[in-house]
């Protein structure tokens, strides 16, 4: 029987029994991890009430073994709120929005159980300190976030230079298959031709330029959306069931 410590953030619960969840986190030093938490279900359980999407929470687990993702289950036996950022999160339905298709996104990014995903694990407390607080619009959050989920992932598109040769940009056709924005001797067909102020919002939001992407007129931020939207189903081989959700 073996205790572990860990900090993460809770991406969502689901119903087991009368009383009890399965709670799906993501840690910091062990990846994704789904835990049972006995009796949160209960109307009078303050312990349930820190295990709600969006929490970041320091959570203490109880195994029998020697390792957290095993055969079974662990236990969620203790938890403390290190942030509530859902209180700020689901006051807005934008920012909950797009808070919903960052949990799904950091979920689908972290397939294997166990595994270490500290720079996705920090991406995600990032952007959702970022988005309760409300300093930018949430559509500009979101995206920034799924771009540097993919720029961490080895998926990081080009915006300027070339994506198949590196000639210099800028360039102008854009292409999901490509890697991003292609020259005319590599254009490919199915390159789209976005405007140059998309292109930048883009490779702004990924650089965390923030006084470019804030402000960038609304037709581009739209614009810019749908071309990381389709980016992201390029590579992860299946759109986000939340983005559609999200307010264009």
């Amino acid at each position: 029987m073996s205790l572990f410590r860990d900090d993460g953030i809770v991406l969502r619960t689901q119903k087991l029994g009368e009383a009890d969840r399965i709670i799906t986190l993501l840690t910091r030093r062990h990846g994704r991890v789904r835990a049972v938490a006995r009796g949160v279900r209960r109307t009078k359980s303050k312990f349930g009430a820190r295990l709600e999407p969006f929490s970041h929470v320091d959570v203490q687990f109880f195994v029998r073994g020697g390792e957290l993702v095993g055969r079974g289950l662990p236990l969620c036996t203790q938890s403390e709120t290190i942030a509530p950022y859902g209180g700020a999160i689901v006051a807005d339905y934008e920012c909950y929005t797009a808070g919903t298709a960052m949990l799904e996104t950091a979920e689908r990014f972290t397939d294997h159980e166990g595994e270490p995903a500290v720079q996705q694990y920090l991406l995600l407390v990032g952007a959702l300190r970022t988005l309760a607080a409300g300093d930018h619009d949430p559509r500009l959050v979101l995206d920034a976030f799924l771009l540097r989920s993919l720029a961490v992932n080895g998926y990081a598109p080009s915006f300027d230079d070339c994506a198949k040769c590196g000639m210099t940009g800028p360039n102008r056709f854009f292409s999901v298959g490509a890697g991003g924005v292609v020259c005319g001797e590599c254009r490919v067909p199915g390159s789209v031709v976005p405007s140059r102020e998309a292109l930048e919002l883009l490779g702004a939001l990924l650089g965390g330029d923030w006084e470019t992407a804030d402000a960038c007129e609304p037709r581009h931020c739209r614009e810019g959306s749908g071309l990381v939207a389709a980016y992201l189903q390029w590579h992860l081989e299946r759109g986000l069931r939340s983005l559609r959700f999200v307010e264009k």
